[in-house]
């Protein structure tokens, strides 16, 4: 990554969940080194990790071994969205069952967003719920994937359709890890950061605006985006009704990474989505012009797509009518009203979806 990320003070970020454990998020520069101190006194921790962070993963391996006097496994899974597929569940699975993990050990999620999702996901199906502590490496991970409890594996009819809710035991932000996180992934990371400006926290999107590569304010940026979403979550744990607002952009995004097998980073489809939902509020529930324009200059100046292919707009109709957000064969979106008023535009006519598919047309 070019540049320097400038680290802050370590931070405790509470998550409340009603009717669930709480936890924290812990925010800052160091804050991997608390990760002895909260398995202390399990038996085992299994750690899953992805070929990338190799090396990372010994030396927890081995800082754990030493400082908690912890056996201590690692699981070594595919980079990207393929470490997100049942048969690595399964493999993980697995080695749960030959080292005869118990409800009184706990499972260690290292890596991007793909990670910590099979990693909770895999912990809150083994003996139906184990611990999981969840350490995010990416900007993606740290504001979005690794913190609420959602946890998921992708199927051939789409992402994220088989899963579970599990909150974590805590979340540890080290912002070390992000010192050499190449720049296309703070990029696509800093999309679910420009969400979270447009349907909470504005101040966001004035920073954004300040430095468009995030570096100058990224530890503020984290910090802020995590806040978000930890209040969201806290009131709504299960996405009964309030947590539906964390999918603002989704619904198309999702199915844009679907259409293109997953090759496309999460927050690069995201972004498309993001201009194709202003511009469906737009035309839906009379969302300013300023705002939609705003969508598509703050998103460009990052880097970060605003387009799509025109003539794949009928695969995608298709993808989206399987996405966990619709209902039957309803398409239900997430919509701003205006900058940090969310609305649901449930079932909206298909003339208004080919409308503002029009807005990001290529």
């Amino acid at each position: 990554m070019s540049g320097s990320v400038k680290v802050a003070d370590v931070v405790r970020i509470p998550v409340r969940p009603q009717g669930e454990r709480p936890y924290d998020v812990v925010l800052g520069d160091g804050a991997l080194g608390g990760l002895a101190e909260i398995v202390t006194g399990r038996t085992r921790a299994v750690l899953i990790h992805p070929v990338a962070l190799r090396a990372v993963a010994a030396r927890i391996v081995a800082d754990l071994r030493a400082q908690a006097d912890l056996e201590v496994h690692a699981v070594e899974v595919p980079d990207g969205e393929p470490a997100k597929r049942l048969a690595v569940a399964g493999e993980c699975w697995d080695v749960l069952g030959r080292l005869g993990l118990t409800r009184d050990d706990v499972i260690i999620g290292l890596g991007g967003g793909t990670v910590t999702d099979l990693a909770g996901f895999v912990a809150a199906s083994w003996l139906r719920g184990v611990d999981v502590v969840q350490v995010p490496t990416t900007v993606l991970g740290m504001v979005d994937a690794a913190v609420g409890g959602k946890t998921g594996i992708d199927v051939d009819a789409g992402k994220n359709l088989v899963g579970a809710f599990h909150q974590p035991l805590t979340v540890l932000c080290d912002l070390a890890m992000l010192a050499t996180l190449p720049a296309v992934e703070v990029r696509a990371g800093l999309a679910e950061v420009v969400k979270t400006g447009f349907i909470a926290d504005g101040a966001i999107l004035d920073l954004l605006e300040d430095d468009p590569t995030g570096l100058a304010h990224l530890p503020e940026l984290i910090e802020r985006s995590i806040r978000v979403k930890a209040d969201v979550v806290s009131g709504d744990p299960r996405e009964a009704g309030r947590r539906e607002v964390l999918n603002y952009g989704h619904t198309l995004g999702h199915a844009i990474e679907k259409v293109e097998h997953f090759s496309w980073r999460h927050g690069e489809a995201i972004s498309v989505g993001m201009v194709f939902a202003a511009e469906l509020s737009r035309l839906a529930v009379g969302l300013d012009e300023t705002t939609v324009g705003r969508h598509r200059r703050l998103l460009t100046s990052i880097g970060l797509p605003v387009s799509y292919d025109a003539d794949r707009w009928p695969a995608l109709l298709d993808a989206m009518r399987v996405d966990k957000k619709s209902r039957g064969r309803r398409l239900r979106f997430i919509g701003l009203t205006a900058r940090g008023e969310t609305t649901i535009v449930d079932d909206p006519e298909s003339s208004l979806l080919t409308a503002a598919y029009r807005s990001v047309a290529r």
